[in-house]
C-alpha cells in the first residue's frame, strides 16, 4: 500500500528567506529563472514566491519586456522538419 503520510516539501520565498535579494527590472539573470523557456511567467506554485513578491517579479518581467531588456516572446522553433516529400 502507498504511504501518504509524507507531505511535500514546502517552498519559501526566495525573496523573504534572503532579505537583501532586491527584485529590479535590470536584473535579467534574475528575472529569467522567473519565466518559462517559451517567455511566459512562471505562476506562484512553481516559483514558490510569496504574493507580494510574485506581484514585484511580474511588474519586473513585463517593465524589463517594455524596456527592451527581455522578449515578449521566444521563436519557437520545430523539430519535425519540412513534412512534404520532396524527390
Amino acid at each position: 500500500m502507498a504511504d501518504y503520510s509524507k507531505q511535500p516539501r514546502r517552498k519559501y520565498c526566495q525573496f523573504c528567506k534572503d532579505a537583501g535579494l532586491y527584485i529590479d527590472y535590470k536584473d535579467t539573470q534574475l528575472l529569467r529563472k522567473y519565466v518559462t523557456d517559451r517567455g511566459k511567467i512562471k505562476p506562484r506554485r512553481v516559483t514558490g514566491c510569496c504574493t507580494q513578491h510574485q506581484k514585484d517579479v511580474a511588474n519586473a518581467v513585463k517593465r524589463s519586456r517594455e524596456m527592451a531588456l527581455m522578449a515578449y516572446v521566444v521563436p519557437a522553433i520545430s523539430g519535425r522538419g519540412d513534412r512534404r516529400k520532396r524527390d
